[in-house]
């Protein structure tokens, strides 16, 4: 089976994007949980790190998509 490298890039940053989401959901987690319950202010840091996902994960699509 051959793989383009392209792939292998796209398919690597995705993924480390993933991860890093889920180290930032973790790490809200871990700050702002008190017995397994988020804060409110908890609730809007997961919030954010939602939204920076997306935006990220927007700007690496366009960055992606523009290569050649």
């Amino acid at each position: 089976m051959d793989i383009e490298r392209e792939t292998v890039v796209e398919a690597g940053v995705s993924f480390a994007a993933v991860l890093v989401f889920i180290a930032a959901v973790m790490g809200v987690g871990t700050t702002f949980g008190t017995n397994g319950n988020l804060s409110g202010t908890g609730g809007l840091a997961v919030l954010g790190a939602v939204v920076l996902f997306i935006a990220v994960m927007t700007v690496v699509g366009y960055w992606l998509s523009f290569r050649e």
